[in-house]
């Protein structure tokens, strides 16, 4: 990779949009994936960011409705349950080597990605952020972070050294992982408990870790130890104590979706997490029961929210 890189990004939502302004900030070239109707929105008016932390700004990007040239990466930053048809705007195989980015939750996507495109091209990201899109191209960045790991188990080192630097460069603090599946579960072992129960809840994060205490360390216990015989870190604590010191007034993705009626990305986050604690034998009794009362709340008669 050269220093200025193409990026595709394959939903310029909340992270994609976020992530294809700063990276077209700071110089590179930047081509957005979506429908024909927010494409036409970026390439007239570009992608509007506002941030506390990175400013507020209108980056020009490039923007169609599939990818039809080599790119040094792409990052496919859409809501799980968009994969599948997202997908379809990707050539398979992609054109050139290009990196394969996924920047989305839970721990199961990267072997799906892997079976559809290069192996030792898809290169699993976690970030933590807090970012929506609240209009095609206008993007709310409300946590006073952004943070990056970059991985993946066969990729070239210096090929995702280059992205990280690129990532770093624009904003976001960025690091390189080797080990992919510590990467993916540290993710998956704060966020499952901080999704699943603002969403059973309908509050935010401060109200669940005052007014559902309890439930929040049970569930941060059983995470962990799901984490743990999967390969990945656990240290209950240290989760709770991240959790206290995030804004109170944070809502997890899931939680907006529910409240817009969006589809919930439950299966990816509480089923993936279930599925790992069935395979290993790890007793998760609260997990399976806020589970299912989310999936419950989701299919009530009159509920917004789709899973």
């Amino acid at each position: 990779m050269a220093n200025e890189l193409t990026v595709a990004v394959l939903g310029p939502g909340g992270v994609g949009g976020l992530l294809a302004a700063l990276l077209s900030r700071s110089g590179h070239r930047v081509i957005c994936l979506s429908g024909e109707r927010t494409a036409e929105t970026l390439r007239t008016g570009g992608i509007q960011v506002r941030s506390a932390l990175f400013g507020d700004f209108t980056a020009r990007v490039e923007a169609d409705t599939e990818l039809r040239e080599p790119v040094d990466a792409c990052l496919v930053t859409v809501k799980a349950t968009a994969l599948e048809a997202a997908s379809a705007r990707i050539p398979v195989p992609m054109p050139a080597d290009g990196l394969l980015v996924p920047f989305l939750n839970g721990v199961e996507h990267p072997a799906a990605l892997r079976a559809r495109y290069r192996p030792d091209r898809v290169a699993p990201a976690v970030i933590r952020v807090e970012s929506t899109r609240v209009a095609p191209g206008v993007i709310e960045h409300g946590s006073p972070f952004a943070e990056i790991d970059l991985t993946g188990t066969d990729v070239p080192r210096p090929r995702l050294d280059a992205l990280a630097e690129a990532f770093a460069t624009a904003g976001p603090a960025t690091r390189v992982l080797e080990d992919e599946t510590a990467a993916l579960w540290a993710k998956m072992s704060f966020l499952a408990p901080f999704a699943l129960l603002t969403t059973r809840y309908a509050l935010p994060l401060g109200d669940i870790r005052t007014r559902h205490r309890d439930e929040l360390t049970a569930l941060v216990a059983e995470t962990a130890a799901i984490s743990h015989a999967c390969g990945g870190p656990a240290d209950p604590a240290q989760a709770l104590a991240r959790y206290d010191a995030f804004p109170a007034a944070m809502k997890s993705s899931m939680q907006r979706d529910a409240e817009a009626g969006r589809p919930l990305e439950l299966d990816a986050i509480g089923g993936a997490l279930l599925r790992a604690a069935e395979r290993h034998g790890v007793p998760a009794p609260v997990a399976a029961r806020v589970v299912r009362e989310v999936r419950e709340a989701a299919d009530r008669p009159g509920s917004t929210a789709r899973r």
